[in-house]
């Protein structure tokens, strides 16, 4: 069962972002093996939706949606559209609210999005572009339950291994996936710091194109 190959939408990103997508597609080899198969499950379901007509919801949970699950909903939301999968909505949450980290608003402004602050408050709201053509991501910490969330028909992916054991149970959720990342907020405050942001955002970034790509060779 594969996705019918849709030609990608180069031309609708923002120029800045289009090389960085070239290159993302490029390390698609660097991805460990054990990874590809964790990604092949979830593009499975991806797939399984597509065929049957039917929306595709993708909720990325850590801890304090403040840093990875932010950057791969972000991420996934750039993939979906790169790959002209329409039917695709990311969303983001955690087991507690804080507020998106202002090094996380950083490195995606450095990456080549458009940031955008919408609601200036204790936890911001700030809308995130890729393209001119696609809607932005609202973006602002909130719990996995928020009710900008989806709370049926969704697939939940767990981006921290604290989330991934503290949350055992999604509720609503068709399937639930443990994707980890590391925390680049272990470099906060140290010289690697934004080397580390962007690196977490890469590897997430490169996954996420792998994941709807279509080209699911496991090797």
């Amino acid at each position: 069962m594969t996705l019918q190959r849709r030609p990608h939408l180069e031309n609708s990103l923002f120029p800045e972002l289009l090389t960085t997508v070239r290159d993302l597609v490029l390390r698609f080899d660097q991805i460990p093996v054990s990874r590809k198969l964790i990604l092949a499950r979830l593009s499975q379901y991806v797939k399984l939706k597509v065929m049957e007509e039917k929306d595709v919801k993708l909720t990325f949970i850590c801890t304090h949606n403040s840093r990875r699950s932010h950057f791969a909903q972000i991420m996934a939301q750039l993939a979906a559209h790169y790959c002209n999968l329409p039917g695709v909505a990311c969303y983001s949450g955690g087991t507690s609210a804080t507020a998106v980290n202002p090094k996380t608003l950083k490195a995606i402004f450095d990456y080549g999005f458009h940031v955008k602050l919408i609601k200036e408050r204790n936890n911001p709201v700030y809308e995130v572009r890729f393209s001119a053509q696609a809607p932005p991501v609202t973006t602002f910490s909130k719990t996995n339950d928020d009710p900008i969330n989806p709370r049926q028909d969704f697939a939940a992916i767990m981006t921290c291994s604290h989330a991934d054991a503290n949350c055992p149970l999604v509720i609503g959720a068709d399937l639930r996936i443990a994707l980890t990342y590391d925390d680049p907020k272990e470099f906060d405050g140290t010289p690697h710091e934004t080397a580390r942001y962007r690196e977490s955002l890469r590897q997430i970034g490169s996954e996420m194109l792998f994941l709807f790509s279509g080209e699911q060779s496991i090797h």
